[in-house]
């Protein structure tokens, strides 16, 4: 190909919001690229032009054979969110960055961006939202016509984010341009311009959780209350499982949900899938979910029944086998991916051997260990201990092949 494509960011202003050294390389050029609302500022353009439909490597693999002199139009700022950085690794490319949409809506709203959480929902699932946004005082909402801020509203409502309020900044820089303050409850009814961005700003503390959430805050099963991976055990087979930010994790037997909730909130921008038979239990494992913020996914079957509907994952716990242990444990070492960790609780004897032998069979180094717990409790104006039932924690390590 010819020289460097350019890549100039554009806002709703059209013309008027271009440096005159941008507009002249756009007069100029022999090809011009860009979606119908871009090149709709340029009515009187004679070069080739070319719309962008969803059909970007196509375009590419186009350009990658083009002597033209090219510009692509793209929206504010191209390296954020933006088409910029895959074009880049693509093509040769300059960038010629404008004022983003980012920016006009904290102008607007008076308020500093440089310590929001920055999060897009165009174009994606809001699956996961929940544990990204919950606990953050300042969020940007990036949306998209099937994203809207009254859906956004209603999924944040679901989780009992009441200490919310909203800024949506829609249509900036345009004729349309509007920015309205919200709270909630209000947004879930919104409707507005399809182009625009949510602030959210808390306007009070919301609750917290730090890892080991207290046993007693789970909603459990009666009267077989105490079905539980207990607050000391969690924290230990978490650490076991060393979970990343972005991990794929899976919870076999996970009962209340614990286990998955507690990982979630630590892989926020991973994937968390959870699986229970008992049906009393997997309905209190969803009203968990809500309490504590953490949007998973949660299926009522026997594993290994159901697994093959899961993605690979990273880290594995296995609270309970159901008695299909073998079977289990080998789908799920065949599964989880280099490097990664299973970990399971065992309160027998026959249990910790049987999973031991399998793993060793299936070629997996494992680690155990036990763990005693005592805790206190008061008899009349003392306090005495005592003691939970003992637990044996497996660390199965998939090794990464050489």
């Amino acid at each position: 190909m010819g020289q460097p494509i350019k890549v100039i960011g554009i806002t709703d202003g059209g013309k008027s919001s271009l440096l005159p050294i941008y507009e002249k390389w756009i007069n100029e050029c022999e090809c011009l690229i860009g979606g119908e609302r871009h090149l709709s500022f340029f009515p009187d353009f004679n070069g080739e032009r070319i719309t962008l439909k969803g059909n970007l490597k196509a375009i590419v693999d186009r350009l990658q054979s083009s002597t033209k002199r090219c510009v692509l139009l793209a929206s504010g700022d191209p390296l954020f969110y933006g088409i910029g950085s895959y074009l880049a690794k693509k093509i040769p490319v300059e960038i010629y960055p404008n004022v983003s949409s980012i920016q006009e809506a904290f102008a607007k709203v008076q308020e500093s961006w440089h310590d929001c959480t920055f999060i897009s929902v165009h174009g994606r699932a809001m699956k996961g939202l929940a544990q990204k946004i919950d606990g953050k005082k300042k969020v940007c909402l990036l949306t998209d016509e099937m994203n809207t801020p009254a859906s956004i509203a209603k999924y944040l409502l679901s989780y009992g984010m009441k200490e919310y309020d909203a800024y949506v900044a829609e249509a900036l820089g345009g004729e349309n341009e509007k920015v309205v303050s919200l709270s909630l409850e209000e947004m879930s009814t919104y409707e507005g311009h399809p182009l625009n961005i949510v602030i959210l700003k808390w306007n009070k503390k919301g609750p917290t959780w730090s890892i080991g959430i207290s046993d007693n805050e789970f909603k459990q099963r009666k009267p077989d209350k105490g079905l539980i991976t207990k607050k000391e055990v969690r924290v230990l087979s978490l650490a076991e499982l060393n979970i990343q930010e972005d991990s794929t994790i899976w919870d076999i037997g996970t009962c209340t949900g614990s286990m998955a909730i507690e990982s979630a909130r630590i892989a926020r921008h991973g994937q968390v899938f959870a699986i229970e038979k008992n049906q009393a239990d997997y309905e209190n494992c969803l009203e968990n979910t809500k309490k504590f913020r953490t949007d998973i996914t949660v299926t009522c079957n026997k594993a290994p029944e159901g697994l093959d509907e899961f993605p690979d994952p990273d880290a594995i716990f296995i609270g309970g086998t159901g008695g299909e242990i073998k079977e289990l444990l080998k789908i799920c070492v065949d599964r989880l991916k280099e490097g990664g960790r299973i970990v399971l609780n065992a309160a027998t004897i026959e249990t910790l051997y049987l999973a031991n032998e399998t793993f060793h069979s299936l070629g997996v180094a494992t680690s155990i260990r036990l763990v005693q717990i005592s805790r206190s409790r008061p008899i009349l104006h003392m306090n005495r201990f005592e003691g939970l039932n003992p637990i044996y924690i497996i660390t199965a390590t998939k090794k990464e092949e050489q």
